[in-house]
């Protein structure tokens, strides 16, 4: 009440107009904004005012996540882990927010080694608000045991934020809205390795339309960082296939031996 009381004593002596209210909100959403000055108006362009706020946008959107919902790629390749996980869970740039019981941001060690990518939330993760959870959680937890990691040691996240109908395929669309996230945790991160997992994560990553069987056994390279990626099969697969499971302890082997180089 107080905090409203200086806000409405402010809106009547004119220091603070209804326009300076709403600014914030306007910028997020990439209007740009007319103001006054003397008898001349001007346009203050968004990139503009986010430069002018000595908070940073960071800040702005750890401050108020509501913000999150229509900042620009520009402004979410600045954030920091805070920011870019209240930008997330706010988000609405394709049409899953709509389905969703929560996002699915990833988990693990923010300052990990190995970041590990599978290609969106399923019902489990969806409800739960983690990556690889269930049986294919368990099996990918005992894939990195076998090669000395912990599952907190690492990082997981998905292509995607948001679980997709059925378990669908993501559609080009909704991985490009959402691939600002993941590159964002991917450059805050800067692991020594990658291991994409399946066919949506390898080919998006990858920029390929090659079967998983092509793209495995050797190391790629993750543009634009230049890190090292390794392809394998999802764990979902290897539990339906088992037979595959050694061609996935070849694949593990190759990131231990990455993860080791000085």
């Amino acid at each position: 009440m107080r905090a409203m009381y200086r806000t409405t004593a402010k809106l009547r002596s004119g220091l603070v107009t209804m326009g300076d209210l709403r600014l914030p909100y306007l910028e997020a959403l990439g209007i740009d904004v007319w103001r006054e000055r003397g008898a001349a108006a001007e346009t203050i362009p968004v990139a503009a005012r986010v430069a002018r706020d000595d908070r940073g946008p960071a800040a702005k959107v750890a401050h108020d996540p509501g913000l999150a919902a229509g900042i620009s790629d520009e402004i979410v390749a600045t954030l920091d882990w805070d920011a870019l996980r209240a930008a997330v869970s706010t988000c609405t740039r394709c049409s899953l927010h709509a389905s969703r019981k929560q996002t699915v941001f990833g988990v693990g060690d923010i300052n990990a080694r190995l970041l590990v990518v599978g290609e969106a939330p399923g019902a489990d993760e969806d409800r739960i608000g983690e990556p690889f959870v269930g049986r294919a959680g368990q099996l990918l937890n005992a894939m990195l045991r076998a090669i000395g990691l912990a599952r907190e040691s690492v990082f997981i996240a998905n292509i995607l934020k948001c679980r997709p109908p059925g378990n669908r395929d993501p559609k080009t669309e909704e991985s490009q809205a959402c691939s600002r996230f993941l590159n964002r945790q991917i450059a805050l991160l800067q692991p020594q390795a990658v291991l994409a997992l399946g066919r949506i994560s390898a080919q998006w990553l990858l920029r390929s339309e090659l079967p998983v069987g092509r793209l495995r056994g050797q190391m790629q390279t993750l543009d634009p960082w230049g890190l090292p990626l390794v392809v394998s099969y999802h764990p979902a697969y290897l539990l339906r296939s088992p037979a595959a499971k050694a061609r996935a302890w070849q694949d593990l082997l190759l990131v231990r031996e990455l993860l080791n180089r000085d």
